[in-house]
């Protein structure tokens, strides 16, 4: 063999060896259907979607009688039909979140991290990949729960109590839906590779997503209320996931803006601190 033809040889090999972000993509994929729980998990947020919706249909269209007293402005006591068929957003936006969180926190946790930044050692195309993988993964599954999720709620509440996909705003809400929970999995990735700590990362997501909100109303003067809270990603993402909107809350344009600005932010913030940590 001539020192040409070993030269190329090697070339082609270190070429076949390299790492790419498609490599790296891959691998992340293979990571997410390989363990089993998360894969249980992904369906389950899809599965309570949907079965939610039911409910809150049934509930509303009297097939089933709800007893206690109605929560103030939730799914149950709502007369807007779509927001009835996607009551199940409040649950499966947890689901996904401690999904996303777990999808590298886990890696932390079991120490497998230092495994796969020795294979990729310029750690961010994990990170990209995770995400890529993992958004991927739901926006497909969740919109087309959520899809599920309004047909069948408007067929339980039958005519003169449902809407339909060709009314103004309602196919933006659904898809809308579907695609909030997916963001909400990539911002689980943003906060699990911040804090490096599964209990810490579900602990802020939860908090950023149910407990927050609730607070901010309770404690913040009116004014300060009436102009932080609709920056809260879950106040965002109810602009653009609800029909009608509402004074509280931003335009379905604005309210989409500001939380991909907050994944773009997180996801950047997390990229500084695995280059600066994690070198």
């Amino acid at each position: 063999m001539s020192m040409v033809d070993e030269t190329r040889g090697l070339a082609r090999d270190g070429a076949e060896l390299a790492v790419t972000q498609r490599r790296v993509v891959r691998s992340e994929w293979i990571k997410l259907r390989s363990v089993r729980s998360w894969t249980v998990m992904a369906l389950a947020a899809a599965v309570l979607m949907i079965a939610f919706g039911a409910l809150a249909a049934s509930v509303a269209s009297g097939a089933v009688t709800q007893t206690g007293p109605r929560p103030g402005g939730g799914p149950f006591a709502s007369t807007d039909p779509t927001a009835i068929s996607l009551a199940g957003v409040t649950l499966a936006q947890l689901i996904v979140g401690v999904l996303g969180v777990l999808f590298i926190s886990n890696e932390y946790a079991n120490g497998m991290i230092r495994s796969t930044f020795a294979a990729v050692p310029r750690r961010l195309p994990v990170l990209w990949a995770k995400a890529l993988v993992l958004f991927g993964v739901l926006a497909g599954l969740m919109v087309v729960a959520t899809l599920a999720s309004f047909l069948v709620g408007q067929a339980i509440l039958g005519d003169g109590k449902n809407t339909t996909l060709a009314a103004d705003g309602v196919l933006r809400a659904v898809l809308g839906a579907g695609l909030y929970l997916t963001g909400i999995g990539v911002l689980g990735i943003a906060v699990g590779a911040l804090m490096r700590n599964t209990a810490g990362a579900i602990s802020i997501v939860v908090a950023t997503l149910l407990i927050i909100p609730g607070l901010a109303r309770l404690i913040l003067p009116e004014d300060w209320n009436t102009t932080l809270t609709p920056y809260l990603p879950s106040n965002a993402g109810s602009a653009f996931t609800s029909v009608s909107g509402s004074d509280t809350l931003l335009s379905a344009g604005a309210g989409a803006a500001v939380f991909v600005g907050w994944l773009v932010v997180l996801l950047a913030a997390a990229a500084v601190l695995i280059r600066r940590r994690d070198a």
